[in-house]
């Protein structure tokens, strides 16, 4: 197998909402792409950080991706997701279920300036 298909793949996310509460809006970079969803739901900042999560897990399931990493500026998230803090129980069991269809998932908290998906989400918000 080529060694480019064992190599972890690298997903960013981030999620939020204007006004906070309001209508959610989340990217996900893959490979210098951007995908971005707006206004299927409405809540707050950490709903919008989980369903920006579900988003990586889905775009790497459509890619057929195996061994990801997903990156995000929400430790609140990250922590809850790994199971050292806790949090929303469904949003919880939701991304062990997604995640079980992996070989292997990691996730990691960087700032929001190193946060590919946030600065996708910013330019799109302001048409660049």
């Amino acid at each position: 197998m080529n060694d480019i298909y064992q190599r972890p793949v690298k997903l960013w996310f981030d999620g939020g909402c204007r006004p906070n509460p309001g209508p959610i809006e989340t990217a996900v970079v893959l490979r210098g792409v951007a995908d971005i969803r707006r206004g299927a739901e409405t809540g707050g900042n950490e709903r919008a950080e989980w369903l920006a999560l579900f988003h990586a897990l889905e775009i790497a399931a459509a890619h057929a991706l195996c061994d990801i990493i997903l990156i995000g500026d929400s430790l609140s998230v990250i922590r809850q997701a790994s199971g050292v803090q806790r949090g929303e129980v469904l949003h919880i069991e939701r991304f062990r279920a997604l995640a079980q269809d992996f070989d292997r998932v990691r996730l990691r908290h960087v700032g929001r300036s190193h946060n590919l998906a946030g600065t996708a989400l910013e330019r799109a918000r302001w048409g660049r």
